[in-house]
């Protein structure tokens, strides 16, 4: 199993991950959009988009983002805020493939940040979540490359994944034809360890659904 090692703990950041293998991500099946539109009338019964904000949760990575990164998140939200607000507002969670569904199902559910990335096209190891370097470049998900610059972020042998806790890799994303899969799990200060855990386990048994067997045991780092 992929191994993360964690250099920055001291910021308050930590993961819980976890690798399954052998998922068919080409159909979806009823159980998992069972699933899926449980996890949006459970946000839809017990949340409301005026006190959103203000919820323990979402506030603790609401605050991480103004005194660590130094993100307004008004105007960057917190990736499972966003999804959030969208089914707060009667929308449904976007549609991109089975295994990203399942992914935001249970941010939505958990309230927190999940990583997705497709384990044969990382290359090399162990995986990192450090302090960028001068010169690094990003290439994300629906935007164009980014040189980074004191930024926290999950990486491979000079390969970045992740920019923490909100932004993802081309490199490494989903597709159709990802079999194994590596499940990130975003913590912060003010959000317990058993709640990563917990999420991550949750989506285990979504990604069984699909076929997608656990490689070794959820992890924290």
């Amino acid at each position: 199993m992929l191994a993360i090692v964690n250099e920055v703990r001291n910021l308050g950041v930590f993961v819980a991950y976890d690798v399954v293998k052998g998922v068919d991500n080409t159909k979806y099946l009823p159980q998992l959009e069972e699933e899926i539109r449980r996890a949006v009338e459970e946000a839809r019964r017990s949340l409301s988009l005026e006190t959103l904000k203000d919820h323990p949760i979402i506030r603790a990575y609401r605050d991480f983002y103004w005194r660590v990164l130094g993100i307004d998140p008004t105007k960057q939200r917190p990736a499972q805020e966003a999804l959030l607000r969208r089914v707060l507002r009667g929308e449904p969670l976007p549609r991109i493939n089975p295994v990203v569904d399942a992914g935001n199902a249970a941010s939505v559910k958990y309230m927190v940040p999940i990583g997705l990335y497709d384990v044969a096209k990382i290359r090399g190891g162990p995986l990192r979540i450090r302090m960028s370097r001068k010169g690094e470049v990003f290439h994300p998900i629906g935007g164009s490359p980014m040189e980074l610059e004191n930024q926290i972020v999950l990486a491979a042998d000079g390969q970045i994944l992740h920019i923490y806790p909100y932004r993802d890799s081309v490199e490494t994303k989903i597709e159709e034809g990802t079999r194994d899969v590596l499940v990130v799990v975003a913590g912060v200060a003010g959000v317990g360890e058993e709640r990563l855990v917990q999420t991550a386990k949750y989506l285990r048994g979504l990604l069984s659904l699909l076929g997608g067997v656990p490689a070794g045991e959820i992890t924290l780092a």
